[in-house]
């Protein structure tokens, strides 16, 4: 089977320097516009998570019904979830009661078992294996426990251990560099150092979202979260237009 053959069932992107910057923006937009719907329009959490997750029920069964790589479907559907992500986890962090950790150690192990379930069905967690239905709904399900995952571990380093929003940031930063060390001078599984970055992303942006839409008493910024979601999605639609990704065709 010939390169174009392959980009052709794989309905993924590049995992490149882009990649990273445009999952950053989608998750810091999920954060604020999450919000927007369940805190700043008074819907709740619960309804808001609904919606979201209706919009990525549906952003999905698009991105399974097309059949080559789409950046537009594909960031779409990160949205979907990432938004979905937010509403769910404060739903389950606030809403439940079982705060902030019990929140974190409830996602982890559906994560993990997400993992396990997909590993052992699929042989595989790399994004080269996400060339057939079963192996999508698999990697979606999972990105979307993912994304919930890194919204509550965000709230869990700000508020439980009380680091505030700019120490978190910190934080999770220095992760990701520290992975981007591993992947260039390691020869840890490029899979593994794949997830693990994508799920650190996701507190990164919490903390930014946060930072930004919070009251200055409360060590935030202040700004609309309407505003806030219309420029990160500018931000993410001007680096989606300036730089093409193509279909991932290898490991991570």
């Amino acid at each position: 089977m010939d390169t174009l053959q392959k980009q052709a069932l794989t309905k993924v992107p590049q995992v490149t320097l882009i990649f990273w910057l445009v999952k950053i923006l989608a998750t810091t937009l999920g954060e604020t516009a999450g919000d927007a719907l369940s805190m700043s329009l008074n819907l709740g959490y619960l309804v808001s998570s609904v919606i979201f997750i209706g919009l990525f029920a549906i952003a999905v069964a698009i991105q399974i019904r097309s059949k080559q790589y789409s950046s537009s479907i594909y960031w779409a559907t990160i949205i979907a979830t990432t938004t979905a992500g937010t509403t769910m986890a404060d739903f389950a962090d606030r809403s439940l009661g079982i705060g902030y950790t019990g929140g974190t150690l409830l996602l982890v192990s559906l994560l993990c078992m997400s993992f396990s379930i997909w590993y052992v069905s699929a042989g595989s967690l790399s994004n080269q294996s996400i060339n057939n239905t079963k192996t999508e709904c698999f990697y979606w399900v999972t990105i979307l426990l993912s994304q919930t995952l890194g919204t509550a571990l965000g709230d869990w380093t700000v508020d439980s251990a009380g680091l505030g929003y700019d120490v978190s940031a910190l934080i999770f930063g220095s992760l990701l560099l520290v992975l981007l060390a591993a992947y260039f001078w390691s020869s840890i599984s490029r899979t593994l150092l794949f997830w693990l970055s994508f799920i650190l992303t996701r507190p990164l942006g919490a903390a930014v979202g946060d930072f930004l839409d919070k009251p200055i008493s409360h060590g935030g910024l202040e700004f609309s979260r309407f505003s806030a979601s219309a420029a990160l999605l500018f931000g993410m639609v001007l680096c989606l237009m300036l730089f093409k990704q193509q279909a991932a065709t290898t490991h991570h």
